[in-house]
């Protein structure tokens, strides 16, 4: 029971995760492969706050604003850039900040990683708290959901999805390109802060290795395999991917090849996004 309770906490993180990027690429078609930097920003400002003594809440929501300035600042000179050299603008940007958190040791303690970062206090610690933050987990997630819906279902929504399809169009009835998607990579900025902010605080531990070109192919797979530009998408996506990852433990792999699971396990990833690109592009959830 604790261990499907551990599974439902990381399928809700990933979704917020995936909910943060589906707005930049699902509803912007903005193809950001450095939305993991912000998730580890969000991660570690929590984290670092938290252990000097800042309410768990508080260095939550620091971590969100970290997170969102950061990636409203980048977004001013990447955004000149347009497809294919924008997407590797963010992907050397999030390289750049995992060698931050490797290589400054005086604050991140480098490859050693971050350990005792503590729980919300009404939450507690150990096995016994995973019911309590699990709720915490399923009520954020459930607020993030709203507040996209809220956001895409509006005239700020309807622009961005005219910006996705012909910005020159977006363009002649009088829309702000860049200023869109400069608060979209803001907005998602924030909520990738804030599911990076639940990873510090459930794990109790980061390091520079769990923020790494891997987990932006997951949480990229988690919202085509969803279905982009939808609500619902990147959810059942995350919880698909979560469950799926997990099930490979349960293989009976001979013990001499246990090194080689990971990697394998990386190399499916990439190979089922890239079949879903060419036979299913939709994705599960197809949009309207």
């Amino acid at each position: 029971m604790d261990y499907l309770l551990h599974i439902l906490i990381i399928a809700f993180i990933y979704s917020i995760f995936a909910i943060s990027l589906n707005l930049e690429l699902g509803y912007t078609g903005l193809y950001n492969f450095g939305h993991v930097a912000f998730f580890g920003i969000g991660a570690y400002t929590s984290a670092l706050l938290s252990l000097a003594g800042m309410p768990v809440a508080v260095s939550m929501v620091c971590g969100m604003a970290a997170a969102g300035a950061i990636g409203a600042i980048l977004a001013i000179p990447a955004l000149r850039l347009s497809g294919d050299y924008f997407g590797i603008a963010t992907l050397v940007f999030a390289e750049m900040a995992r060698l931050f958190f490797l290589n400054e040791r005086w604050l991140t303690k480098g490859p050693m990683g971050l350990p005792g970062i503590p729980r919300p206090a009404w939450i507690g610690g150990g096995v016994a708290a995973l019911p309590m933050f699990l709720i915490f987990c399923a009520i954020l997630t459930f607020a993030a959901f709203l507040i996209i819906r809220r956001l895409t279902t509006a005239p700020f929504g309807r622009a961005l999805k005219v910006v996705r399809e012909d910005e020159y169009v977006a363009q002649a009835l009088g829309k702000n390109v860049l200023t869109l998607r400069i608060k979209t990579i803001a907005i998602g900025s924030v909520l990738a802060g804030l599911a990076g902010g639940l990873w510090a605080h459930y794990i109790t531990y980061i390091s520079p290795g769990d923020f790494t070109l891997t987990e932006t192919i997951l949480v990229l797979l988690c919202v085509v395999l969803g279905g982009r530009g939808t609500n619902w998408g990147p959810i059942l996506g995350a919880f698909v991917i979560t469950f799926f990852g997990e099930s490979v433990r349960f293989l009976p792999i001979p013990v001499d090849f246990g090194r080689v699971v990971a990697p394998l396990q990386g190399m499916v990833y990439g190979a089922v996004l890239i079949l879903i690109m060419l036979k299913r592009p939709e994705g599960l959830l197809p949009e309207y």
